[in-house]
């Protein structure tokens, strides 16, 4: 039988490298017709005019979509404004322009080479207005950044007394630039109505995010738009919200009165669909010679819109990863003439990791003390700044088996002392660490005629493997070969999940595919108690059980096959639907996942290139639903940590406002060739506190910490500290 934690392979695996896996953009629609946005070409003003005639004459053009003519929405477009799902969107309600690459306009025609040659003739008089670009400049007059639940500022303690009685200080300022999104998928939507009822093949990380965001701002009932999406390409946070292109595209298959297919060109991801902010972090750390803390200061900047606040937590760590008696920390925002910046893969926790951890490492020199003793010496035992016991936490092991698998007891702690030919080798550690999340979900089990069980939710699936885990833990619970199981999702009409944001998919939706089971089990007993011609008949449900598809009793072997109890009892399914949420208790405690990572970098010393050598990462996670996916996951987590600390950049022209990289070929992000050897590890020690069957998600956590221990293994083999990401060549030459 399938037990949890069995490094199963992804079932829908087969599908994917056959090509039958269908993405957004891969439905054929009868009748479809092509879309293509026009985008601003300034950062900041109003549109004077729009010469369109060229373009609606051009061949093939079935419509051209401008705030002139655009279909006017409810209360301007604006009334779905609810994050994640909903954004401030540009929907052509007005003529202002509040960023370069906006949507202005959209081409609809019978192919997709006429829309893209008809949006080419497009032209457009603007009346310029002066952007802001200045991100430091805006300091002076930023305003507080709340995330969530989570305050704008946060303390504990005095500060004034904390850094007095520190011995030893550390006060620096650490930088993130803008980052962008590149999955392999572009964003995509097809839309088609029929009537009043819209249905839309989007790529999503939130399909019922989706489905009530467009039928809130169309003004019609939810149960009128379905929200389709059964596999993901990637999305890392900038699919979780619902952006312009989707609205767009179901205003053009309204007026068009045809289904409208709108795929974003790999520049047009760059702005309309969100990207990292950039990042400003003044950490000061005191403690006494001993390595004690005895004040913590983390005060953030980051950039957001000029037409919505989107607030970069990196604090977040800092508020809970160490003891110290003085915590003091606060999120300021700069809005400047940039699209909204939103959630890119652990927002806040990889840029705040990033900051917090060279901190941790400079003060660890400053004391001649190991790094690893330095961060057990101010090992929190309970989140300092919630004064609330963690539901679990085993960091402590993540950094022996770390140290120990990675051979820390080797390093030589002295910067520049580790060579091999021209080449400098540095060794550096970091904690990383993640919230766990968890979401109220339900899914749908049912035995069905054929012999198979469907196990159903209304979720999404992004390349992490929720397809296979959902099976999983239905054959674990069912004890039935997995080969028995169709997983189902990405469809709005299966009962409803959270969005998959905040590592918090597998958390939520697998207790509800365990209760689910059970009770659809229970509904299987039933049936067979009622059934005159079943040897199970008045039967009671706890002297039954089940095993390879079979109904038995308690202790004994044999038992009917339940598509012979079902073929009996009218041939239709029998199921159930359940929903799980958080714990009631859950409030009670402070809910995290950690890890530790080594890594080994070598730096060419004549050219100052750095190669990530190896990398080793322990993580305290709870329950590890599937070794191979999961362990995939961290993996990936990790490579994304290679791009921040040495690749990840998009770079602003201020003169237009525009992303110069805006491709795949400028934009640099980690190839094969830039990994070395990865190794991952879980402790796999369930968090029963946080959900039944002890699993915390897993999605983010990998790239918290990875992007330090880089730079601060460039540290120690350069003698160099470098405080701002992405590290390139030339900072370690200058």
């Amino acid at each position: 039988m399938t037990a949890i934690g069995d490094p199963i392979t992804r079932v829908d695996g087969h599908a994917k490298v056959t090509g039958k896996a269908k993405y957004s953009a891969e439905f054929a629609v009868p009748h479809l017709a092509y879309a293509v946005m026009v985008t601003s070409t300034i950062p900041s003003g109003r549109i004077l005019s729009m010469g369109t005639s060229d373009a609606q004459h051009a061949p093939g053009v079935l419509a051209v979509m401008t705030s002139a003519n655009a279909p006017k929405l409810p209360q301007g477009g604006k009334a779905a404004v609810h994050p994640p799902a909903g954004r401030v969107l540009s929907l052509l309600q007005d003529n202002l322009v509040h960023y370069n690459n906006q949507p202005i306009a959209v081409v609809v025609a019978e192919t997709l080479n006429q829309a893209l040659y008809a949006s080419s003739l497009v032209t457009v008089r603007y009346q310029r207005e002066t952007p802001h670009f200045d991100f430091e400049g805006g300091f002076a007059t930023a305003h507080p950044g709340s995330h969530g639940k989570d305050p704008a500022d946060k303390s504990i303690g005095n500060l004034e007394q904390g850094l007095a009685d520190g011995e030893i200080k550390v006060d620096e300022v650490y930088t993130t630039p803008l980052e962008n999104h590149n999955p392999m998928e572009p964003h995509a939507t097809i839309a088609e109505w029929n009537g009043e009822k819209l249905t839309l093949h989007d790529a999503t990380q939130y399909i019922t995010g989706v489905k009530q965001t467009v039928a809130k701002s169309f003004g019609i009932p939810d149960e009128n738009v379905r929200v389709l999406c059964p596999f993901t390409g990637g999305g890392f946070g900038c699919k979780g919200s619902t952006w312009s292109h989707v609205l767009l595209a179901a205003m053009a298959a309204k007026v068009v009165q045809r289904p409208v297919k709108l795929v974003l060109e790999r520049p047009q991801m760059f702005g309309p669909v969100g990207g990292r902010p950039r990042t400003h972090q003044r950490i000061v750390l005191a403690a006494k010679r001993d390595g004690t803390l005895t004040a913590m200061q983390h005060d953030v900047h980051s950039h957001t819109s000029e037409i919505e606040d989107f607030t970069e937590p990196s604090s977040s760590v800092t508020r809970m990863l160490y003891a110290s008696p003085v915590i003091k920390t606060s999120q300021r925002l700069v809005p400047l003439s940039l699209g909204t910046p939103t959630f890119q893969r652990a927002p806040g926790e990889s840029t705040g990791t990033f900051a917090l951890e060279i901190a941790m490492d400079e003060l660890a020199y400053k004391l001649n003390m190991n790094p690893i003793q330095l961060r057990l010496k101010n090992y929190a035992e309970k989140d300092p700044t919630e004064n609330k016991p963690f539901s679990s936490k085993h960091l402590r092991e993540c950094y022996e088996q770390g140290a120990a698998r990675f051979g820390w007891s080797k390093r030589n702690a002295t910067p520049r002392s580790m060579k091999r030919g021209n080449e400098l080798i540095g060794w550096g550690m970091a904690t990383a660490t993640y919230p766990a999340n968890r979401s109220s979900a339900s899914v749908n089990v049912q035995f069905e005629p054929n012999g198979r069980v469907t196990v159903a939710c209304g979720s999404q699936d992004l390349g992490t493997g929720t397809y296979t885990i959902m099976a999983q833990v239905a054959s674990a619970t069912l004890r039935l070969p997995i080969e028995m199981v169709d997983a189902k999702l990405g469809d709005s009409a299966m009962p409803k999940s959270p969005v998959s944001g905040g590592s918090q998919t597998a958390a939520s939706v697998t207790p509800a595919v365990q209760a689910a089971a059970k009770q659809a089990l229970l509904a299987l007993f039933a049936m067979a108690a009622a059934d005159n011609n079943s040897q199970f008949h008045n039967a009671a449900s706890q002297d039954l059980d089940f095993q390879n598809g079979k109904i038995m009793h308690k202790g004994q072997s044999g038992g009917e096959d339940f598509k012979d109890l079902l073929a009996r009892n009218g041939n239709k399914p029998v199921g159930a639907t359940a929903s799980a949420e958080p714990e009631q208790d859950s409030e009670q405690y402070s809910k995290h996942s950690f890890g530790a990572v080594f890594a080994e970098v070598s730096v060419d010393e004549a050219l100052g290139m750095t190669r990530v050598r190896r990398i080793v990462g322990v993580y305290d996670v709870g329950t590890l639903l599937n070794d191979k996916t999961g362990k995939s996951q961290l993996i990936g987590g990790i490579v994304w940590g290679v791009g921040l600390a040495l690749l990840e950049e998009a770079h602003l022209d201020k003169a237009s406002g525009r992303i110069v990289n805006n491709n795949l070929a400028e934009y640099h992000v980690p190839v094969n060739a830039d990994i070395g050897e990865i190794e991952v590890f879980a402790l796999n020690i369930p968090d029963t506190k946080f959900n039944p069957l002890g699993a915390r998600g897993i999605g983010e956590i990998g790239i918290t910490g990875a992007g330090a221990a880089i730079a601060n293994a460039i540290y120690h083999a350069t003698g160099k500290r470098i405080r701002s990401a992405p590290i390139t060549p030339d900072m370690l030459l200058a």
